[in-house]
């Protein structure tokens, strides 16, 4: 048996213990922004970390291997596979295959399909690999008609917050500000809250200039750590605006 059948094997052990009541818990729980599970997308039952438990043993995965999971129609063997690969992109001190998960990703984001597998992985496939690069990919995934592209635009700048570099979280944030998908407005509004972690005074300018327009979750997530009184007033920006 190959690796990539053994490690679905694996995964397959607790998909075994559960009742059908957690699939079907999975399904309202992935739901993607057009009001279903991703097309094409059968969800095992697996929890997160048991997912993880299994990519500890197949850690080691070549680059074909892991994308032969990544055409697996089952979520949680493509959420390992993204798994595998993040980890795989933090340890290694090779830049060749940093690189090489890298392109891989971009290549692949078609299987990268649902927000919990966007957000597992590219923050460290992609973030992490352009944190010294360029960046003009995720200005071309941000205006991407693929949801989950868009979503890999916004949260791979996690990254770059880490190291208080916060000029492409704000610029992305401002280019999908009218997005119509609701999991974009939560990754947005976490992203920029991640970013007034690290600069307060940044967030705020922000949101003096957009809280008014700004999708009403997007901007609730952006205030999350923000004071009571701060909250009330961008809050109010925003209703104000729309009984205007």
């Amino acid at each position: 048996m190959s690796r990539p059948k053994q490690f679905i094997a694996d995964l397959k052990k607790y998909s075994d213990k559960r009742n059908p009541a957690d699939i079907e818990f999975m399904k309202h729980f992935f739901k993607t922004g057009l009001g279903q599970y991703a097309e094409g997308d059968v969800p095992m039952g697996v929890r997160v970390p048991e997912i993880r438990i299994v990519c500890k043993k197949y850690a080691d995965l070549s680059l074909a291997e892991i994308e032969e999971l990544l055409e697996s129609p089952l979520h949680e063997v493509r959420e390992g596979a993204a798994i595998i690969m993040a980890n795989q992109s933090v340890k290694t001190k090779d830049v060749d295959l940093k690189k090489a998960l890298f392109d891989l990703y971009i290549r692949r984001t078609d299987r990268i399909n649902n927000w919990d597998i966007v957000d597992c992985s590219c923050r460290d496939v992609v973030g992490g690999y352009l944190l010294d690069k360029p960046r003009d990919i995720l200005y071309k995934l941000a205006k991407s008609s693929n949801l989950w592209e868009r979503r890999i635009a916004m949260v791979s700048t996690w990254q770059f917050i880490r190291k208080g570099d916060l000029r492409d979280t704000f610029k992305i944030a401002k280019m999908l500000l009218n997005d119509k998908q609701d999991l974009i407005h939560k990754a947005t509004g976490w992203m920029l809250r991640s970013a007034g972690d690290k600069d307060p005074a940044a967030l705020l300018e922000f949101l003096d200039k957009y809280a008014a327009t700004m999708p009403r979750t997007a901007l609730r997530y952006a205030l999350e750590h923000l004071s009571i009184e701060q909250k009330a007033f961008y809050m109010r920006q925003k209703t104000d605006r729309l009984s205007a």
